[in-house]
């Protein structure tokens, strides 16, 4: 299984090189945690092997999103100039598999940071972020999907050079 540990090799280093571009064209790199912390973990075996991406959890809610729990707004904004009182929240990532849960809101310590860089409230994100969710923003996805299109052909090719190789070193002995 050389010649495929070689090319899952280089399967891992496209995906973490993508991950971390697409982080970045995306703005979703702030602190840059999520940007240094992905990892990848493989283990062989003889008859199989298994492929592990690893960062922060958070890294999967900004990849698939995470749905608000929606409702009716209280009050309006200073910041803004239309009456949104009375007005649903709209959904940012409506077919999300995560999602708050109503009565449940986040910590205030995740938006503190972010928060504070950006001359906001901490206390008004966090209830925006509850009730609209998080915009879906697949840094990780797309660049999984890129490289194994791209590399499908490769493995076909390389597992096939494998078995082969496999079988002719099973055949010299008969």
């Amino acid at each position: 299984m050389l010649e495929l540990e070689k090319a899952l090799n280089q399967f891992t280093k496209g995906v973490i090189k993508q991950a971390r571009t697409n982080l970045t064209k995306m703005k979703v790199k702030d602190t840059g945690n999520l940007y240094n912390r992905i990892k990848v973990n493989y283990k062989a075996s003889k008859n199989s092997f298994e492929l592990d991406f690893d960062f922060p959890i958070y890294g999967q809610f900004q990849d698939k999103g995470v749905k608000g729990v929606g409702g009716v707004r209280k009050s309006t904004s200073n910041y803004n100039r239309r009456n949104n009182k009375g007005k649903m929240w709209k959904q940012n990532a409506k077919n999300s598999p995560y999602s708050f849960k109503s009565g449940r809101k986040p910590s205030v310590k995740h938006f503190k940071q972010w928060a504070n860089k950006r001359g906001l409230n901490p206390y008004a994100v966090r209830e925006v972020v509850y009730h609209q969710g998080i915009k879906p923003r697949p840094w990780f996805t797309k660049a999984f999907e890129n490289e194994f299109k791209k590399h499908l052909p490769i493995f076909q090719d390389k597992f096939g050079l494998d078995m082969q190789q496999l079988i002719n070193y099973s055949l010299r002995d008969l």
